[in-house]
């Protein structure tokens, strides 16, 4: 008998399989580092952002010969309107002209000294929870003024 020879197109299950797996490596290393890259861009963002805010705020000191009282005094000059990239307000203390009770609220280092002596200036950063004390595991992730604006960035870094 006559027998035709027949072309098989497309893949196996063994190939199918084995192309899946290699995806799903590909997957579970990438969605890592793309998480990674997104929290770091937010990160220099806030930095950015709260180095605006601090050169408006001496602005302001500039013209008035006094800090603000709040952030809402100078909102329309912030960048972004005073809003991190996690869509939260910065949260800004006037300590000098603070009243009765303003040092008790001041931020501290680990060894419970404030890290600011005319302002302090900060991001509740990625999970939006903050300490007094910056090198609290709540507060690892905020992004600080510190030494009256000579270090600005993660708390952790500090």
């Amino acid at each position: 008998m006559y027998r035709k020879n027949r072309v098989v197109h497309g893949f196996t299950l063994m190939e199918m399989l084995l192309a899946v797996a290699i995806m799903a490596v590909l997957t579970a290393i990438a969605i890592p580092a793309y998480n990674g890259y997104i929290d770091k861009t937010k990160n220099d963002l806030a930095i950015s952002y709260l180095i605006g805010i601090q050169m408006e705020i001496e602005r302001y000191y500039t013209r008035e010969f006094r800090y603000p009282n709040a952030l809402s005094d100078i909102t329309s000059v912030l960048p972004n309107n005073g809003k991190d990239p996690w869509g939260r307000d910065y949260v800004y203390l006037n300590i000098i002209e603070g009243g009765p009770g303003t040092h008790g609220d001041v931020r501290k280092d680990g060894a419970l000294n404030p890290i600011n002596t005319k302002y302090d200036l900060y991001s509740l950063g990625k999970n939006g929870v903050t300490k007094k004390q910056i090198s609290l595991k709540d507060s690892l992730d905020d992004i600080i003024l510190a030494r009256d604006g000579g270090f600005v960035g993660l708390a952790a870094d500090f």
